[in-house]
């Protein structure tokens, strides 16, 4: 293939077969693989995010799997910046980016190059989160609305993080959160992007995809990477912990419940997750859908994609 937009998106609910795809595409158009994942990113977290094995890849380069600390707070501005740096290596190597993933709000904010509020520096976050504290989230919110009367009507006064958020970037840019939010959506998109979903006719069958997934985790021993993870020294109160699969487990040995029960508590919210996930794709009229029968057909779709990403060259 002579030429393709600038990435490639493969997308959709979880337990669609993105990543088996998304291997034998690369492999057709030496294509490398950028992970829209927001949990595979963290390391130590494998089984219940489903990150494809060495073996699995079958040689293709992937980014953005296992690349921060479980401890740590990954934000979607960070993931802009760390994607756009693999995708400007891909093509500097002649390659095809292929971004793969769920994670909606990363793949959209990536392909507009969305700009994030800048933030301040440690010392005046703080100051701001002390004074949260003492202070109350009704006194704050009042504080905001004397500077930015948009958003503060947008929040409540218990959202500590958005609050907080906008007072740093009026604080520290002289503009408002509101008019950096406008700034940077009335900008042209950053990538041209060609973008595929998965889903399955019947959603009988998702939902079985799902269930069969979550039992795999569970024989491949979820319970046990939690418990690894809460000996490491992490909790429910650090973000990668609230990954759907991995709370769960976690209420369950906190509370001494039984894993079964926890094990549908999974299923449930996975489903529920998938039903968001199509929700959002479904407002986005240009993607192209990939619809499995009752198991995918990976040459059927690979030969698909191929035939779309020809047709716009």
């Amino acid at each position: 293939m002579s030429k393709l937009p600038g990435i490639i998106v493969i997308t959709g609910p979880t337990a669609t077969g993105k990543s088996d795809l998304a291997v034998r595409l690369a492999s057709e158009i030496d294509g490398e693989i950028i992970s829209a994942d927001s949990m595979q990113l963290y390391k130590g977290m494998d089984i219940g995010t489903a990150k494809p094995t060495h073996k699995e890849m079958h040689g293709i380069p992937h980014h953005l799997i296992d690349i921060v600390s479980p401890f740590e707070n990954y934000s979607v501005a960070r993931y802009v910046n760390d994607a756009s740096e693999c995708i400007h290596d891909i093509l500097l190597r002649d390659k095809k980016p292929i971004v793969v993933g769920g994670t909606g709000l990363y793949i959209d904010s990536l392909i507009v190059g969305r700009e994030f509020s800048v933030r301040g520096d440690e010392n005046q976050r703080k100051e701001l989160e002390d004074e949260f504290d003492s202070a109350g989230g009704d006194y704050m919110l009042k504080k905001l609305h004397e500077v930015d009367s948009k958003s503060a009507g947008k929040l409540h006064p218990n959202d500590k993080k958005r609050i907080i958020r906008a007072l740093e970037t009026f604080y520290t840019t002289g503009k408002t959160i509101s008019l950096h939010d406008i700034e940077s959506k009335a900008k042209k998109p950053r990538y041209q992007a060609i973008k595929f979903a998965l889903n399955f006719e019947q959603r009988e069958d998702l939902y079985s995809r799902i269930d069969a997934r979550v039992d795999n985790m569970i024989n491949n021993g979820l319970e046990k990477e939690v418990r690894v993870l809460l000996e490491m020294g992490l909790s429910n109160k650090n973000t990668s912990m609230q990954a759907i699969g991995y709370k769960e487990i976690l209420n369950a040995i906190s509370s001494g419940e039984e894993i079964f029960t926890a094990v549908e508590k999974i299923k449930m919210e996975s489903r529920r997750y998938a039903k968001r996930q199509l929700t959002w794709l479904r407002r986005d009229k240009s993607i192209k859908w990939i619809v499995w029968n009752e198991t995918p057909d990976f040459d059927c779709g690979v030969s698909k994609m191929l035939k779309i990403l020809r047709s716009v060259e």
